[in-house]
């Protein structure tokens, strides 16, 4: 578990803010802009010294200003993604990954370098510097660099911020593996509803600086409550599912869940694999008998 208790005040904003989370999967700082996500993950970097508080990781407080504790940022063991990868330009993007691992102290690198090289892909950029990369690529060697300082904690300020639709789409799934495969607890910020349905387990809610909200994914998205804070239009559910089956000849994927079936268009994902799926309230349509010739595409 980590615990994560701030106080500060800056002119004309308070940050009041006071969360746990899990010693594995994503904890999702979730809300507007402005709001103080990324303040927060600041303050247990220990890129900013709050006013009052307590931060705590795996039974080591980083942070308490009652008993005056304030490790520095080199000591905290926390590994930190930007929105921009912000890599070497002048090395190669082995090695910016070797420097990540020359961070660490050698009798407690967990994460081997092919491990990482396998987990997100990177094995056919090595020899390449970071300006023949795209956004995407550049930010999976970033998260790779962090990765292999062996941290205790992943710090990931809303990596995928600069990317286009497609990027996006190209590196979640690598996302996703490291949530699923590292076993590392993960604080990801952003404001983005589909990347925090699709990867959190947590979700803290934030706004005006303080958390109105946490618990389950599943929970937190469900409630109508939580869209006041974020965007109304986004309502709905996400709902945990099995992929049941494939229909080759439709082109379609049958989705199970304790509520019944879905299908959706089809997915190139194996069947038994556990996905999410998030269902907006507006594109949901009521019919009293079964929909014939008409033109919605539900």
């Amino acid at each position: 578990m980590f615990e994560v208790v701030l106080k500060h005040q800056f002119s004309g904003f308070t940050l009041d803010v006071a969360f746990n989370g899990p010693d594995r999967g994503i904890t999702a700082l979730f809300g507007p802009s402005g709001c103080g996500k990324t303040t927060v993950i600041n303050a247990i970097a220990g890129l900013l010294r709050p006013e009052q508080g307590r931060i705590a990781l795996d039974g080591t407080v980083l942070f308490d200003s009652e008993q005056r504790i304030d490790l520095p940022m080199r000591a905290r063991r926390i590994g930190y993604v930007f929105q921009n990868a912000r890599l070497f330009d002048h090395m190669r993007v082995r090695d910016n990954l070797l420097y990540g691992l020359r961070r660490a102290p050698k009798d407690d690198r967990r994460i081997a370098i092919d491990q990482v090289i396998e987990l997100l892909g990177l094995e056919s950029l090595l020899s390449r510097r970071p300006a023949r990369l795209s956004g995407g690529e550049r930010q999976r060697v970033g998260v790779g660099r962090a990765l292999l300082a062996q941290p205790k904690l992943l710090l990931m300020d809303e990596p995928l911020a600069a990317l286009d639709a497609d990027r996006k789409a190209d590196i979640l799934p690598y996302i996703e593996r490291l949530r699923d495969e590292t076993g590392l607890p993960v604080v990801y910020v952003s404001h983005a509803i589909e990347e925090v349905a699709r990867l959190a387990d947590l979700v803290v809610l934030m706004d005006q600086g303080r958390p109105v909200m946490s618990g389950p994914v599943e929970d937190v998205l469900a409630n109508l409550d939580s869209f006041v804070h974020v965007d109304a239009f986004e309502g709905g559910a996400v709902i945990k599912v099995r992929i049941a089956a494939h229909d080759d000849a439709y082109r379609l994927t049958r989705l199970a869940f304790s509520g019944g079936e879905l299908l959706i268009p089809h997915i190139d994902l194996p069947v038994g694999k556990q996905v999410r799926v998030r269902i907006r309230a507006r594109d949901v349509m009521l019919a009293l008998n079964r929909p014939e010739e008409i033109s919605a595409l539900n």
